[in-house]
């Protein structure tokens, strides 16, 4: 989990912002539009299971903005996990204020389809939060939720990764499953989903880099 965690002059760093600009020049010329419409559609016509839709409304829920920044005052008010809370508060803010100014910038629209599985007690979240830009909350590209989602996968996996050197691997399966209920509730295409995703593994190597998130595994206390 080590190569997870790296500094801005990295070659990990570098990849990643090409990888996410041809991912954001893909969806900004409608390069990648008639793949995602066409899965979009698929989806549309296959959802309607009422058991797999309150699955999926859960695991979209889940990475909502608040829900995320109370597990991480409470990590923050542990004095043995305050380093992995103060790294963990300050993505979960920066990526969903950093999606939301992309949004403003690629102002795609949401997918135009309608989900009408089973009615959730909890209206489906559109949290995205951009000062000055009211645009943001309707666009589309890239999803905060896939972000945070993978912040929450990358730090976790990486604080469990001395205990568990291959179990925490597994985490993984989390930003994995929230990228495809947001596409399952139809509130984000394909694309969205992965630019998301690669815009949350690059605020956190960047980030628990910054914060030494290393230090956790010093036997000094923190």
């Amino acid at each position: 989990m080590q190569n997870w965690i790296f500094d801005l002059r990295s070659r990990s760093f570098v990849l990643l912002v090409i990888l996410f600009l041809v991912v954001l020049a893909l969806v900004y010329f409608e390069i990648s539009e008639e793949f995602d419409q066409s899965i979009l559609l698929f989806v549309s016509e296959s959802v309607g299971n009422p058991v797999l839709d309150v699955i999926m409304q859960s695991i979209t829920e889940s990475s909502d903005i608040f829900y995320m920044l109370g597990f991480g005052i409470v990590v923050l008010l542990i004095k043995k996990t305050r380093r992995i809370g103060i790294t963990l508060m300050i993505l979960i803010i920066l990526s969903t204020l950093l999606t939301g100014y992309i949004k403003c910038g690629v102002d795609r629209d949401r997918p135009d389809y309608n989900y009408e599985g089973v009615v959730f007690p909890v209206d489906i979240s559109r949290d995205t939060f951009a000062l000055f830009c009211e645009g943001g909350a309707v666009a589309s590209f890239p999803s905060g939720h896939a972000a945070r989602s993978m912040v929450f996968g990358i730090i976790l996996a990486y604080v469990l990764s001395e205990r568990f050197p291959r179990g925490c691997y597994l985490l993984f399966l989390y930003p994995v499953l929230v990228s495809i209920s947001r596409v399952y509730v139809l509130q984000h295409f394909p694309m969205d989903v992965f630019g998301g995703a690669i815009l949350g593994i690059m605020l956190t190597g960047v980030l628990s880099y910054r914060t030494k998130l290393y230090k956790i595994f010093e036997k000094s206390k923190i």
